[in-house]
């Protein structure tokens, strides 16, 4: 729901550039429901967001197309009410396709609206990709701004420069930057939520009894026993853990079933709303490409991630090493997580979860006194000056969960010095098994 005294930001593009992505990252929670095929979102959905403390109603569409089918056409239609009642369009187009007909078609539509427009590059996953946002200067709506709605990248800067562009008329919450409500026990203390992810039949429930203690989940060799998602709270050292088993996720393409297409959205819910991610892989069958983008949208998330290997007693020293290569090249996205080899059968290994996942809460809530972060960033920078004069001049921490830094410049830094920057403060603080934001905002 949304507060209708809010601006509108509209969310427009052709079908399948990722714009339901967009919003859920956005808003940092799944509401929009997003399938690898066009045609999945048919109506507006509008739902409240903030940024900086600013709020604002962001406005999911359909794709618009200038003609096709009859139903094409009320989609499309459903996407012009949207952008006539919108105080700010966002553009998404795909770098990977590059300019189309259909995008210009929307541009030109677009600047007939008169609505101011911010035109969205997406899909820019990694910086070999940023030289193509130039070709959508072509639209003539400005200067693209790269973004990967499915990992984050460049959407702080986007949502900066939206805020900017809304100015007053998106009004400032209540007491200044939102804090995010958490769950706690009877005593007050942070119940932390812990979701258990991965294909099916890769030991997922075997692993989440054992740790709950008893037998919550049904074990059965039949993949896909789990309908939903089923969580219990246990005791542990360092605080309550909420443990959350998820039905397994395999290819949309498998997915012929109702029932288990809506266990997949509820299990994809329970990660966006959880914590930390275990992802299960059976090491058995090595890391496939199924495990891949199951990772990538745990990643997405934007939560720790505890990579698990279960079923490793079964494997001999070669497959363990190719197992580990696997681990290290095709999840090396995920950054320095930790990874952990363990039975859930037998129950080897599992007793170093509890103090990794203790760890990775730590690194994920900690919040750092700002004379510290700019201490670091200082000596970063005097070790390694930015090019062009750029440079920090302030820092803060403004939220954690995970932690989130503003940096305050002079002027743009390039995105190689950001990650510079990041890598300095991760190993300043040891935060290396979390996710790390920083927002920057010149001055």
């Amino acid at each position: 729901m949304s507060d209708e005294s809010l601006p509108v930001v509209a969310v427009v593009g052709r079908p399948n550039v990722g714009k339901s992505t967009l919003v859920n990252r956005i808003l940092g929670r799944r509401a929009a429901i997003v399938e690898e095929r066009s045609g999945v979102t048919r109506d507006r959905m509008a739902v409240e967001a903030e940024w900086l403390g600013r709020r604002f109603t962001v406005m999911d569409t359909g794709g618009w197309l200038p003609g096709g089918s009859e139903l094409d056409g009320k989609v499309s239609r459903q996407s012009e009410r949207a952008v006539a009642e919108a105080d700010l369009a966002l553009l998404v187009v795909d770098t990977t396709t590059g300019v189309t007909d259909e995008d210009a078609a929307v541009a030109e539509w677009l600047r007939r609206s008169g609505v101011p427009v911010l035109v969205v590059a997406n899909k820019v996953d990694d910086p070999v990709r940023e030289a193509a946002i130039w070709d959508f200067v072509a639209l003539g709506l400005g200067e693209p701004w790269p973004v990967s709605a499915v990992h984050g990248r460049g959407t702080g800067d986007l949502l900066d420069a939206v805020i900017t562009s809304l100015g007053d008329a998106a009004p400032s919450l209540d007491g200044g930057e939102s804090t995010e409500a958490h769950e706690t026990d009877a005593d007050g203390r942070r119940v932390v939520s812990v979701a258990l992810v991965g294909r099916p039949n890769v030991g997922k429930s075997t692993l989440f009894n054992r740790l709950a203690g008893d037998d919550r989940s049904v074990v059965h060799d039949l993949p896909g026993t789990t309908r939903d998602s089923i969580d219990t709270v246990v005791e542990t050292p360092d605080g309550p853990l909420r443990f959350v088993d998820t039905a397994g996720m395999r290819r949309r393409s498998r997915i012929d079933e109702a029932t288990e297409y809506y266990s997949l959205l509820r299990a994809l819910d329970a990660v966006d709303r959880s914590d930390v991610a275990l992802l299960v892989i059976d090491a058995t069958e090595g890391v496939t490409h199924q495990d891949q983008r199951l990772a990538e949208r745990v990643d997405g998330a934007g939560c720790p991630v505890v990579v698990v290997l279960n079923k490793w007693e079964l494997l001999d020293a070669d497959q363990r090493a190719e197992v580990t290569g696997q681990v290290a090249h095709k999840l090396r996205f995920l950054g320095e997580v930790a990874v952990l080899r363990i039975s859930a059968l037998t129950g080897k290994g599992v007793h170093r979860l509890l103090p990794t996942l203790a760890g990775a809460i730590e690194q994920y809530t900690r919040r750092l006194p700002t004379k510290k972060v700019n201490d670091a960033l200082r000596a970063a920078q005097a070790a390694q000056p930015a090019p062009g004069g750029a440079r920090v001049l302030y820092a803060t921490q403004g939220a954690t969960d995970p932690p989130t830094f503003t940096l305050f410049t002079n002027r743009e830094l390039p995105q190689t010095y950001l990650r510079y920057l990041e890598r300095h403060l991760r190993e300043t603080f040891d935060l290396h098994a979390t996710p790390l934001k920083l927002r920057v905002r010149r001055r």
